[in-house]
């Protein structure tokens, strides 16, 4: 659908970056309204006339429903901030005729940096370590005790392997690789020869059984939901490890919390939670052996930088009638 308007009117509430808004806004007519993290209907925001007249709308959390549709009588294209526009009722957009376009992989370097701290600070215990220190605990009468109390493995010679070998699984895979890790992947929408040097696929059985570390990277989907269970955390092999920077639901609780009780695995790392916030007396609190982080793969304001470049670049596409390269919905 053509823009309605000369230039083209596009309102604003993802997090943006200004550089990127003040090129655009040489083109289309914008109105820019910073987040309020809400995750509220379009058609409840403090927008004014703004959104009626829309043409276009960039959202990351603000909801996208039919509310909002039935205001945005002129709206053609959405772009969603995000790789899975969970906030945009596809369906409706489609019955509609708008466009809804995607940033795929916007937080794909800094998650994967972040499995990769979730790696290094579980084998290395280092947030107990700095906990420690803080505590006062550290005293001439022992200099050494440290060293005692918070050995750890070495990530040199030892085996990774991920579930999904997607946008963040390839790059984690390269950050391993440069610790002098071996690399295995399970994915099986990739074919032999997909990932070169960096890893090497195999069936999901291979990867728990030979892997001292297990990495969660997999979508969210009705296949991947307790893709790792009882059954396939007993696979693992003894004294391995757990990290989860992805989706919580992949990994069945109850028998993440026995395997980490019984010594199985020795620790996990983790950055989301099956219910979130974690509520005040949880279990995993409760364990020295996990670290926990409150879901912060994709806070970096380089995934707004991201996630703003691909935004214009869609709305660019849009507005000369060219054919976008991320879109949820083509069939709109």
């Amino acid at each position: 659908m053509s823009p309605r308007h000369d230039p083209p009117r596009v309102v604003i509430t993802a997090d943006f970056d200004r550089s990127i808004a003040a090129e655009l806004s040489a083109d289309f007519d914008l109105t820019v309204r910073p987040p309020d993290g809400t995750g509220r209907s379009l058609a409840e925001a403090d927008l004014g006339d703004a959104l009626a007249g829309a043409d276009a709308v960039v959202c990351e959390l603000d909801r996208v429903d039919p509310a909002t549709l039935a205001v945005a009588t002129s709206l053609s294209l959405v772009v969603s901030c995000r790789a899975a526009p969970v906030n945009v009722d596809i369906d409706a957009c489609s019955a509609r005729g708008v466009t809804v376009a995607t940033t795929p992989g916007r937080n794909a370097d800094v998650t994967a940096d972040l499995a990769v701290t979730l790696l290094l600070t579980t084998l290395r215990r280092t947030s107990a370590a700095e906990a420690w220190v803080r505590s006062g605990a550290w005293s001439d009468d022992d200099v050494f005790e440290p060293y005692r109390l918070f050995r750890g493995p070495g990530l040199a010679g030892r085996t990774l392997g991920l579930l999904g070998g997607g946008a963040v699984g390839r790059r984690v895979a390269r950050r391993a690789r440069a610790f002098g890790m071996s690399v295995l992947v399970y994915d099986p929408h990739l074919s032999d020869g997909a990932l070169g040097d960096d890893a090497r696929l195999v069936p999901l059985d291979e990867l728990l059984a030979q892997s001292d570390v297990v990495s969660v990277h997999v979508p969210l989907a009705e296949s991947t939901i307790g893709l790792v269970g009882a059954a396939e955390i007993a696979a693992m092999r003894p004294g391995s490890y757990l990290i989860n920077a992805g989706r919580a639901a992949v990994v069945r609780e109850d028998a993440l919390l026995d395997a980490l009780r019984s010594g199985h695995l020795a620790g996990a790392g983790l950055d989301v939670f099956w219910t979130e916030p974690l509520a005040a007396g949880h279990p995993l609190l409760d364990l020295p052996s996990v670290v926990l982080t409150p879901h912060i793969g994709g806070a970096s304001d380089d995934v707004v930088v991201e996630h703003s470049r691909q935004a214009a670049a869609a709305l660019r596409a849009w507005a000369a009638g060219e054919v976008l390269t991320a879109v949820a919905n083509p069939g709109a």
